[in-house]
């Protein structure tokens, strides 16, 4: 992550990066990679601090959220601009991106592209501030903005992120690359891991995980999860081998696999949708057919001709002998090894290995002639029980023979007609990827850049490790009693990956759906059906975020393969989706909205046949500055506005609109809609404004009023009375303002019943705070986990043990995680975050729930999402709640649910009106 300080006065609208990390023989899924630099104004080292750096990311069903928070204090006497930017993985879609600054919530959202683009291109045209090209590394692309932090003032930032973790050569990884810069005092990384198909085994890896460093890494897995937190303190920064003045410098690199006791695969269900993971490994390999078409034309001279010499030398060594190959290299003519396939035999490689040594560059590139060379040695020699391979190798575009894009890609479609898969591999960044992309598409393949780098063999070799050993081939899977599935037909199944299928079931109905599988293992066809009940029913809210992850993306591919009505129906589907799940994928971009007379930034999501920018690293991701806002997409315009008061916000014309995500706290999916918040009797200084309406997502609040019809002059918050009590907010669909309501007296809530598990959370409330003291109960290990504001104590059975330092301890299958300001617990698939936090003198905890699977869960913490209809507005809003009217009025709650607590608008009504239920439904005697 790069904070950059600048005087204010003083803009770049330019970088460079330094550092970036290519990772060698795999294609990692990386969590994220963190840079702090110096920006171009000289600072002194006592200016700014990032006192607090936060990584957690949780994987559940192989779709890992991460959440990013990074806290920063500008100690200068005097504005500074803080530049924010973080590396995420390329396959990841951004979901949420916050600042908080002074109490507030600034929030970005996700709009369609066109509006944020056409908003970018008006600003540049009036001089205003141009965009900013974010550099890309192998695996990885850029997050920016930025922010001016007043003098002695903090800002935090935190940025959320979904990926489906793709398993490759027997595993998932999760890579992180941390280079901070200078050390950071509060420096945390932690991961959590659950799978229900139980993890087979989890390792930690990498130059961060060595020597010095090791002893900052707690790890541990147990039948169904695994953890790993990583807290290396100042010292150990300072004098680790990847470190330096300026802190850490390296990487850590989370393995795992799961188990995988069924031939069928693991099955998930949850409200309506299923996940199928299939990956049988207990299968004979399947002898292959590859042939290999070198580009061999001068721009290949040099060290891209050596390595790919060597790498062809390291492959052909690998060939089993079962296995039949053939070798051809081009420029403007075709070069053959043999004109016929050839098995794999030791004099056969050896005769291969010679004349990769002596394949020499020259002339110019002829794909279309070569492709169709490849294609039919593979045709005219089909082999019973044997799966067939067309692996292409170039650095350029087409210049010689047939150089017309699309005829190249009809006549090699043609050629193949759906009976093996091509690979296409782009050396370099003068090859049209895009045109390689597309063709790998048509033909079931994938397209894979090679980067200009020392490792260039080894990536050359790590994707032929890939695809290797193929397992099965016409692999076809059916589900009776489902809808809107994603991708169901595959040419080829390799040993060590996998393949994904997830949709809807219909009617939810569990007892009509019926998956099988069906295809093709050496001579003979095989059949993998559901004979043991193998779907399971869980409440993991991933499993539609996976379907809509999915769907999102096998639709941008075959929008890349299609023309005409057809793309354009497929797009539109695509940005519908898109929008409605908070992704920024192609379609979409995100819009931050900053403080005060600050521009407007919109994120766009770049794409991998880009061209590298001028004076940069290749790729990149871009930023337009607006002044203006954005328009959004919902059919009725707001504009923001800001107000002077004792916020320090002006008056500044732009239009914003909320977006639909996934229920639950902060960017963790799934985990119902309730935030219990201490009240606040003071409202922002939006609040009581005429006019003012607040649409709101998951992800935060979206302050905005009429642009026709509302105008007013700066004015002081207002304030309202209330008796003591604590506030609680109720997360409500579709944009809403949340629900807000008010308990009083020192009562003891029932947080969490999870039935099912037998796992118990009550609560005792403090005065006008929050929670004084937290019980948790296993009563399947007998344990009971009570916290308060100085420490932990644990029972499990007779024997009581307090703890008050930071450490991670276990009790049973409960894993008890101590820090400073919270408290983490985890027991099967629930996990329990409270937190510590501070108001008036007076500490106070707060519960979280961060994940749980249980049908029937009950208690404060379980209820879900409201959906309600604003009736009218007036002195007294009404608000149409489950077939139901209920009065409420505009107020507002700060949020102590997450890290910074930050002040949020929200419909006040009575508890009993926003639960549904007589609020002594959620009490209980005792903890």
């Amino acid at each position: 992550m790069l904070f950059e300080f600048k005087r204010q006065l003083f803009r770049h609208p330019g970088y460079t990066q330094t550092g970036v990390t290519m990772e060698r023989t795999l294609v990692r899924v990386s969590i994220f990679g963190l840079l702090l630099a110096f920006g171009s104004a000289q600072t002194n080292k006592g200016d700014w601090e990032i006192y607090s750096f936060h990584i957690n990311s949780t994987v559940s069903s192989r779709y890992a959220t991460t959440v990013i928070t990074s806290r920063v204090v500008n100690r200068k006497d005097e504005s500074k601009e803080v530049e924010f930017q973080v590396r995420i993985p390329k396959n990841a879609f951004i979901t949420k991106f916050r600042m908080f600054m002074d109490d507030q919530v600034y929030d970005g959202v996700v709009k369609a592209k066109e509006a944020a683009q056409k908003q970018y291109t008006q600003a540049v045209s009036r001089g205003e501030s141009a965009g900013i090209v974010s550099s890309v590394g192998r695996t990885l692309e850029e997050f920016k903005t930025s922010v001016t932090v007043a003098a002695l003032k903090k800002v935090t930032f935190e940025l959320t992120y979904e990926e489906l973790l793709k398993r490759r050569l027997g595993k998932y990884e999760l890579q992180i690359h941390a280079r901070p810069m200078q050390p950071v005092k509060d420096f945390k990384v932690d991961v959590y891991i659950h799978e229900k198909a139980g993890i087979n085994f989890m390792d930690v890896k990498g130059g961060l995980s060595i020597n010095i460093l090791a002893g900052a890494i707690t790890k541990g897995h147990t039948d169904k999860q695994a953890w790993v937190h990583f807290y290396p303190k100042v010292d150990q920064q300072k004098t680790c081998d990847s470190c330096g003045e300026h802190g850490m410098n390296g990487d850590l690199v989370i393995v795992y696999d799961v188990n995988r006791h069924r031939s069928l695969g693991d099955i998930k269900s949850s409200s309506g949708y299923f996940v199928h993971h299939f990956a049988p490994s207990s299968l004979s390999r399947i002898p292959k057919n590859v042939v290999f078409v070198i580009d061999q034309s001068g721009s290949m001279h040099g060290r891209k001709m050596e390595q790919t010499r060597i790498a062809l030398i390291h492959i052909l060594n690998d060939l089993a002998e079962e296995d039949y190959f053939g070798l051809i290299t081009f420029d403007s003519h075709i070069f053959y090894w043999k004109r016929e396939l050839v098995q794999a035999k030791a004099d056969n490689v050896e005769s291969a290995k010679t004349f990769a040594r002596n394949i020499q560059d020259r002339g110019s590139t002829n794909i279309n002639t070569a492709l169709l060379e490849g294609s039919r040695l593979l045709n005219e020699q089909p082999r019973e029980g044997s799966a067939s391979i067309l692996i292409l190798l170039t650095d350029g575009d087409p210049t010689s023979g047939v150089t017309n894009l699309e005829e190249i890609q009809s006549n090699v479609r043609a050629a193949i007609q759906d009976k093996f898969p091509l690979y296409c591999l782009g050396f370099g960044f003068d090859v049209n990827f895009g045109f390689l992309e597309k063709m790998s598409l048509q033909n079931n393949g994938v397209a894979r850049r090679i980067y200009e780098d020392s490792d260039a063999d080894l990536q050359l070799k790590g994707f032929y490790d890939e695809v290797a050993n193929p397992l099965l081939t016409n692999v076809t899977m059916t589900y009776e009693g489902s809808a809107n599935l994603t991708q169901t037909t595959f040419s080829q199944y390799y040993n060590g990956s996998e393949i994904v299928v997830a949709g809807q079931i219909t009617d939810n109905n569990i007892e009509t759906f019926s998956p099988q599988v069906v295809a093709i293992s050496r001579n003979a066809s095989v059949v993998f059906t559901n004979t043991n009940g193998t779907t399971e029913s869980t409440d993991d809210s991933n499993i539609q975020r996976i379907w809509a992850y999915l769907t999102v993306k096998q639709l941008l591919d075959k929008e890349l393969q299609l023309s005409g009505s057809e793309k354009e129906e497929v797009k539109s589907e695509a940005l519908r989706l898109s929008l409605k799940y908070g992704f920024v994928t192609p379609l979409t971009s995100m819009v931050v909205t900053k403080p005060t007379e600050e521009t407007t930034e919109v994120l766009h999501k770049p794409s991998e046949n880009a061209p590298p920018p001028q004076g940069g690293p290749r790729g990149g991701v871009r930023f337009g500055l607006a002044s203006a806002g954005v328009v959004g997409g919902s059919g009725r315009q707001y504009i923001q506005r800001r107000i002077t008061g004792t916020t320090g916000m002006k008056a500044s014309p732009g239009i914003i609109h909320g977006y639909s995500g996934h229920p639950g706290y902060s960017g963790h999916p799934g985990l119902g809609g309730f935030f219990p918040v201490p009240y606040s009797p003071v409202i922002p200084d939006l609040q009581g404004l005429p006019g003012v309406a607040g649409p709101m997502g998951p992800h935060g609040p979206f302050i905005a009023m009429d642009y026709e019809h509302t105008s007013f002059s700066p004015m002081a918050p207002p304030t309202i009375s209330a008796p003591p009590g604590i506030r609680f907010l109720l997360q409500a669909e579709n944009h809403s303002l949340p629900l807000c309501f008010d308990v009083t007296g020192q009562t003891i809530l029932r947080l969490l019943h999870l039935p099912n598990t037998n796992v118990s959370v009550n609560g005792e409330l403090y005065k006008e705070h929050g929670f004084s003291r937290i019980a948790v109960r296993f009563n399947t290990d007998d344990v009971i986990v009570f916290i308060d504001t100085g420490g932990v104590s644990i029972k499990n059975g007779q024997k009581m043990t307090r703890h008050t330092g930071q450490e991670v301890f276990t009790a049973g299958s409960v894993v008890v995680s101590k820090r400073d300001k919270e408290v983490d617990i985890t027991a099967g698939e629930t996990r329990l975050l409270v937190l510590l936090h501070g108001k008036n003198g007076h500490e106070f905890l707060w519960p979280t729930l961060r994940q749980h699977s249980s049908g029937n869960a009950e208690g404060i913490l379980a209820v879900k999402p409201v959906a309600y209809e604003e009736m009218h507005q007036g002195p007294i809003t009404k608000l149409k709640l489950t077939g139901q009217e209920i009065s409420v009025s505009r107020s507002s709650a700060v949020d102590y649910s997450m890290y910074s607590p930050a002040t949020m608008p929200c419909w006040l009504t009575s508890a009993d009106s926003a639960l549904q239920a007589p609020l002594s439904d959620f009490t209980v005697s005792d903890l």
